[in-house]
């Protein structure tokens, strides 16, 4: 009976082992950034129609980041495979909220796009150009752009 009950947990935990996950992780790094003052504001998104969203209220998950040496970095897990998008804001006086230049369109603090390496109103943010696919563990780096 016991080398049924050992045969036993030992086929269920190799049943177990090769089951393939249907969660992923996304880890997101930014550096060079221009000081090391406020939070950097991690936002991800899964729907179109989502980005910009300056006062971040239609994100899927979001998490506020201290800055160390100029460099942040956030680890979203369980996420579902899937298209996402993710915008950065260099908050530096932490009112989680993008703030604008005097008259201005543009951001006053630095404000980031994956898949964008530089933005404006020429080339203006949307979540179709941002988005990627998740179907592993993911990393990827969004730059900080200061207008």
């Amino acid at each position: 009976m016991e080398k049924i009950l050992i045969l036993s947990l030992l086929l269920f935990s190799t049943l177990v082992g090769n089951i393939k996950s249907d969660s992923y992780s996304l880890t997101i790094k930014t550096n060079g950034l221009e000081n090391s003052e406020g939070t950097i504001i991690f936002a991800l998104y899964n729907k179109d129609g989502s980005i910009s969203d300056q006062k971040f209220k239609k994100y899927y998950r979001k998490e506020n980041v201290s800055i160390i040496d100029k460099k942040a970095e956030v680890t979203f897990n369980n996420l579902p495979q899937s298209l996402y998008a993710v915008t950065i804001l260099h908050d530096e006086n932490e009112n989680e909220k993008m703030n604008k230049k005097f008259m201005l369109p543009l951001p006053a603090e630095g404000v980031g796009f994956s898949n964008y390496d530089d933005f404006g109103l020429s080339n203006r943010p949307n979540f179709k150009k941002a988005s990627f696919n998740i179907n592993r563990d993911t990393n990827i780096v969004v730059k900080a752009n200061y207008k």
